[in-house]
């Protein structure tokens, strides 16, 4: 049975609207009808541009009946997370401190999807700032996770993973600052990418922390989030189909980092991530264990950064209007208020001694393999989840594969990996070469198939 056309990928998509074999308007009316039945209950948009939407979905129409298509992206409705300006919409960052703001221009990453002829949709829900892992802090109301409405879509960038895996919107583009693109990619089982440090510009972006952002898709399979990659980018020229030809499985080499990063898994998690690499191993990937020795280090420097580069942005409107965050969210920016000029140049100092580990990892391999999160998406409002009979804390849980990368700029996509018993998405992650997101788009490209079968 064909798929409804909101749950297909844009790889199947975007050919037939170009060929009018369907009209940009007819889907960006199922992603429409996929919202007015569901987001009221999952609150994955803050804003819904329907009336704009349709009428760029029908000058998309309009457009292919003269033969002219604007790129590879024509007549695709997609969304973006709401710290991404949008020309004439309220950019929230799920906040009450922005209430009445309005971009008056597009970020790059937003013009750049429009030059490609994307149909922008609505702008999504998120944890306030972007600042949490479970999307629950925000004050248009808690995201809740497809799967299980009483569990987190996994965060900041929830409302876009749950736009995704819905068909509320054919793809979606967040940001990814400690794991906010991968997280909920793994927790809704989608696919997420954090491209290379630097490859997607911030430039219209409320940062959370703008030596560690980064922004990028969220999408139903690789070969959409390598083409979205490509028009964020902003390489034109590139971004067509069909698109490369991912590599070969054979003889790829996969590093497996085990000490630290599998010292504290759920028992369904690490079973999923070790069926899927005996998966990759069985159609003739080759695996050996690797070191990274300071991985420890990485929350800490993380905390740092990330603490004190939020306070230094935030730092007037908690001075004029503490009491229009939400509270934890509050607390946690006010807590960069104290962190010391020594320990954030110490914290900087351990990045770099960090990226060089990762580099040293992967210099016999071509990619890393590891969970993307050790947890299943936790229960809304939960503090803590127990992992071997002792209790977690959640927000430390969701970041603790995660941050590295995003310490050490390296590239990083989120695969599906199969569910647990109870029906709940895992994810497996892959970091690539350090700049290299087309590389490891390929290799993603061909772990995909067997990292889900």
């Amino acid at each position: 049975m064909t798929a409804p056309l909101h749950v297909r990928t844009i790889e199947e998509l975007a050919p037939l609207v170009a060929a009018r074999r369907v009209s940009s308007e007819e889907l960006t009316r199922a992603c429409l009808a996929e919202i007015d039945a569901r987001d009221a209950s999952l609150r994955a948009f803050i804003t819904v541009t329907a009336d704009t939407a349709l009428a760029e979905a029908r000058r998309c129409d309009e457009e292919a009946a003269g033969g002219f298509v604007r790129g590879p992206l024509h007549g695709m409705p997609v969304s973006l997370k709401d710290v991404i300006d949008q020309r004439g919409v309220p950019t929230t960052a799920a906040s009450r401190v922005r209430d009445g703001h309005v971009a008056r221009q597009d970020a790059p990453a937003a013009a750049r999807l429009r030059a490609a002829g994307a149909v922008l949709i609505g702008k999504t829900n998120l944890h306030e700032f972007a600042f949490g892992t479970t999307s629950d802090e925000t004050a248009y109301g808690a995201v809740r996770n497809p799967y299980d409405p009483a569990r987190s879509p996994g965060g900041s960038s929830g409302g876009s993973a749950v736009a995704v895996v819905t068909g509320m919107s054919v793809a979606s583009i967040g940001t990814d600052t400690g794991g906010s693109i991968r997280i909920p990619a793994s927790a809704c089982g989608v696919v997420g990418l954090k491209p290379a440090h630097g490859d997607v510009p911030t430039a219209g972006v409320v940062p959370l922390s703008w030596s560690l952002d980064h922004v990028g898709p969220l999408a139903r399979s690789v070969a959409d989030a390598w083409l979205l990659y490509l028009v964020l980018r902003g390489d034109a020229a590139l971004a067509r189909w069909p698109l490369p030809s991912r590599r070969s499985i054979k003889g790829l080499r996969l590093g497996v980092p085990r000490a630290y990063f599998h010292d504290v898994l759920d028992d369904e998690v690490r079973q999923r991530f070790a069926a899927s690499l005996a998966r990759l191993r069985h159609a003739g990937a080759l695996s050996a264990d690797v070191a990274l020795p300071r991985a420890p280090l990485g929350p800490a420097a993380y905390a740092l950064l990330s603490l004190a580069e939020a306070a230094a942005y935030h730092a007037a409107s908690l001075g004029s209007e503490p009491g229009r965050y939400t509270p934890k969210v509050r607390l946690r920016i006010e807590c960069g208020r104290y962190v010391l000029a020594e320990d954030y140049v110490r914290a900087s100092r351990a990045r770099d001694v960090l990226r060089r580990d990762v580099d040293a990892a992967l210099a016999g391999c071509d990619a890393l393999a590891l969970p993307t999160l050790p947890i299943p998406a936790p229960p809304i409002g939960a503090e803590t989840v127990e992992i071997g009979g002792a209790p977690r804390p959640v927000r430390q849980m969701m970041l603790r594969l995660t941050q590295l990368f995003n310490l050490t700029g390296h590239p990083a996509i989120s695969l599906p990996a199969g569910r647990t018993s109870a029906g709940l998405p895992c994810g497996f992650q892959l970091v690539g070469r350090p700049g290299d997101t087309e590389g490891l788009l390929a290799i993603a490209s061909a772990c995909e198939p067997h990292v889900a079968a």
